[in-house]
């Protein structure tokens, strides 16, 4: 029987890359979004045309309501879920420098990044505890996106890098509490990464990179994220719990 994932943010970006790394590697799975049904009719496709299941959640993981709904849709239509990626996440709609930085903005971010992945990783749990212990062999595990902002300060996004670093901890908290469950949570935090939320400030970035921000002198790819997901869903670091897998180039390397 194939394993079932639930990937949040996952009809683009990063969150696409993942889908369909996971996909590739057999699983079939519930992709959560924000846009209509109609709207990522395509992208559906495509991740059917790997061979597996796939159904799309729509809704809002900063809100109760949708992450319960969310969670429903999935129990009704597979019965059973094995991986939870928490991915979706949003940058602020302005960049202010923290001096300048509004509550409303912080308030928009952090419940979306932080609060909603939170909340949903509590609901997933509780139901992986039900699923571990009506059957022992049950090996699932919980993936949270970060970003290289949980320790990289950007003074002009303040809000986004302490919901990272919140996002970091939860990771850590989640994964001491499953321990007992063998149920491990992973972080991985990926660096610059080629998506619509970067387009913005791809001259920037470019030239950056071209200097050597990096180690590796290229943009990350949204299937650069995915691989790494894939792996961890599949089982393949099960003694691992708590970790975190940096995706970065070698940005986060410190150089003299």
């Amino acid at each position: 029987m194939k394993k079932v994932a639930l990937v949040t943010g996952g009809s683009r970006g990063i969150g696409l890359g993942i889908a369909t790394q996971l996909a590739a590697n057999g699983f079939d799975l519930a992709i959560n979004g924000m846009r209509p049904a109609e709207d990522v009719e395509d992208t559906m496709k495509k991740l059917k045309s790997y061979g597996n299941d796939v159904i799309y959640c729509r809704g809002s993981i900063a809100l109760s309501a949708d992450r319960e709904n969310m969670i429903s849709e999935v129990n009704h239509y597979y019965k059973k879920l094995d991986v939870l990626v928490n991915n979706a996440g949003m940058a602020p709609k302005q960049r202010n420098d923290i001096l300048n930085a509004t509550e409303e903005s912080y308030d928009e971010v952090m419940n979306t990044n932080l609060k909603g992945s939170y909340f949903l990783m509590q609901k997933a749990a509780n139901w992986m505890i039900e699923q571990k212990e009506k059957d022992n062999t049950f090996n699932g595990c919980i993936i949270n996106i970060s970003s290289m902002s949980a320790t990289v300060a950007s003074v002009n996004r303040g809000e986004y890098c302490l919901s990272k670093a919140g996002l970091s901890m939860a990771t850590q908290l989640f994964a001491v509490r499953l321990g007992a469950f063998n149920i491990p949570v992973f972080e991985v935090r990926p660096g610059i990464i080629r998506t619509d939320m970067t387009a913005g400030v791809k001259e920037k970035y470019d030239k950056m990179i071209n200097e050597g921000l990096c180690v590796q002198q290229r943009w990350g790819e949204p299937e650069d994220v995915g691989k790494v997901v894939a792996v961890l869903a599949k089982g393949d670091f099960m003694y691992s719990t708590g970790q975190v897998i940096m995706v970065d180039g070698g940005l986060t390397i410190a150089r003299l």
